[in-house]
């Protein structure tokens, strides 16, 4: 691929960035990958595995000659980053993002017509540089929310640079953006790690987790995934949140009803229920990756 910006600045160099950095310096959209932060160690290690070009820890020059800026900082981190770099670029210098809620980002933004704001849908409960792989969009959904102030070439310039990770990019408002995550992913990481924790306090954790089989791992996993991040994802996207915890909370009650009543055909038409809902998002899941 022939490069389409001479500059690329990745502020915070976890997994996201880390990958995002890996797949841009493999696909060639650009000829230089830059890397800034708070602190140097995975900035070094960005450097000593081939990560990035070059870093620098001051924000004012780290920001020079960049053509496109992603904050890739955790959620609440990324808000005061927006806030401290508009004053240091100019119109032309496109900013965006990589953080799984977008309401509070875009209010950061202040409106600036060249932000805009992106979220990919890939991960894993591993965090760091040293996780980080050139792979990790491949086939997995980026989902861009401009506003109506969001510049259509700064816009068009960040889709294509998603697309040359091998990320099918799509849009959506950014209400919408922060509703769905909100039950989809949000709810199912707070979920996880309300269960280990319970039963982490329990007499007998030793023996539960012991004798904890394959459906606990796979629905607990993502309660490996970085604490402080999901804490500020959980504070950022606190109203969407809370909406989906009550009504998950309502199920739960009519559920819990159901048990207590030994009330058997509530249950099965519960578990009915859910099971054609998963099997129907599998199989529809499974006839895109065919028509891809």
């Amino acid at each position: 691929m022939t490069a389409q910006v001479n500059k690329i600045l990745v502020m915070g160099l976890g997994l996201i960035g880390g990958s995002l950095a890996r797949s841009l310096k493999q696909s060639g959209f650009c000829k230089h990958v830059s890397g800034w932060g708070y602190r140097d160690v995975s900035l070094k290690k960005g450097i000593a595995q081939g990560v990035i070009d070059s870093y620098s820890l001051d924000m004012e020059e780290a920001l020079a000659g960049a053509d496109i800026v992603v904050i890739g900082t955790p959620t609440l981190t990324a808000n005061t980053v927006m806030k401290e770099i508009l004053p240091l670029v100019g119109a032309d210098t496109v900013i965006t993002d990589v953080a799984s809620v977008k309401g509070s980002l875009v209010e950061a933004s202040a409106g600036a017509a060249n932000f805009v704001p992106a979220h990919p849908i890939a991960g894993s409960e591993q965090s760091g540089v040293d996780a980080s792989r050139a792979d990790l969009f491949v086939d997995h959904r980026v989902i861009l929310t401009p506003t109506d102030n969001t510049d259509a070439t700064a816009l068009e310039l960040v889709r294509a640079m998603w697309a040359s990770t091998g990320a099918d990019v799509v849009e959506m408002g950014v209400v919408e953006h922060d509703a769905i995550l909100a039950a989809t992913s949000h709810l199912p990481h707070v979920l996880a790690y309300t269960l280990v924790d319970a039963l982490a306090h329990s007499e007998l954790s030793a023996d539960i987790f012991r004798f904890a089989a394959g459906g606990f791992r796979d629905f607990t996993r993502i309660a490996s995934s970085d604490p402080v991040m999901w804490r500020d994802i959980a504070l950022a996207n606190r109203d969407e949140l809370l909406k989906a915890i009550d009504n998950f909370s309502v199920h739960l009650g009519s559920l819990r009803e159901a048990v207590a009543n030994a009330d058997g055909a509530a249950l099965e038409a519960t578990f009915t229920g859910a099971k054609a809902a998963r099997d129907a998002f599998t199989a529809d899941k499974k006839e895109q990756q065919e028509a891809d």
